[in-house]
């Protein structure tokens, strides 16, 4: 039977958080809003305009979403030509397809982003598919991105693991029934990831790599 590996993409296998956060902070701020940059960043993996629900509330004007999204998306895109790939981020991709992983993308990047992402990450010889949440009604942490990506792969949840760096991501993950996997490199603490349903929980992908073989990646068998 096959099996997916499903990653999260921005501080999972790319290390761009914190330019997430210092694109909205600019944003936000050119709009007259006030917002600390560490609310922003336990926000960022969300959907544009959840993001925004998060950190100005559902009372906010509505009608600046659009805009504050599109200044988000023009000073992050500046960052295009040098985002940056987490150690050992492709060889962790590239070995899993090689040991037979269906390997697919889901993430609440923006198509341009995506794009920067994939040739920052530099591994579509092994990506299979991409899953985002332009492809379903409700984003991170609503479920329907990881289930979209099992329906790609055509496999049941327990046949899958998912890796992300964030609250949002395990919360997805964990309600499509899909054992997940943390990483601390987004910048969010270990018993946050756990709490939010983390099996385990590692430094990087690297790190991740390097136990593969013990991680929750081996209890999926071949």
């Amino acid at each position: 039977m096959s099996r997916a590996a499903l990653f999260d993409v921005d501080g999972t296998l790319a290390d761009t958080n914190h330019l997430h956060v210092t694109a909205w902070w600019e944003a936000l701020r050119q709009a007259g809003h006030s917002v600390p940059m560490h609310a922003i960043h336990r926000a960022v993996g969300l959907p544009g305009e959840d993001l925004l629900g998060h950190v100005l509330g559902e009372g906010r004007d509505r009608t600046q979403d659009d805009r504050l999204s599109a200044a988000h998306d023009t000073l992050y895109a500046t960052y295009f030509d040098r985002l940056p790939a987490l150690d050992s981020a492709s060889e962790l991709l590239r070995t899993l397809a090689r040991e037979g992983w269906s390997v697919l993308l889901v993430t609440s990047a923006t198509d341009d982003e995506l794009r920067a992402l994939r040739r920052a990450i530099d591994a579509d010889d092994a990506i299979m598919e991409t899953a985002t949440s332009d492809d379903v009604e409700d984003g991170k942490p609503a479920p329907e991105p990881v289930r979209r990506a099992l329906e790609l792969a055509r496999v049941p949840p327990e046949r899958a693991v998912f890796v992300g760096d964030t609250v949002w991501d395990m919360k997805a993950a964990t309600a499509a029934g899909v054992t997940c996997v943390g990483v601390l490199c987004g910048g969010i603490p270990r018993q946050d990831l756990e709490e939010a349903g983390a099996a385990a929980v590692y430094q990087d992908p690297a790190e991740l790599l390097d136990r593969l073989d013990k991680s929750p990646f081996s209890s999926v068998a071949p």
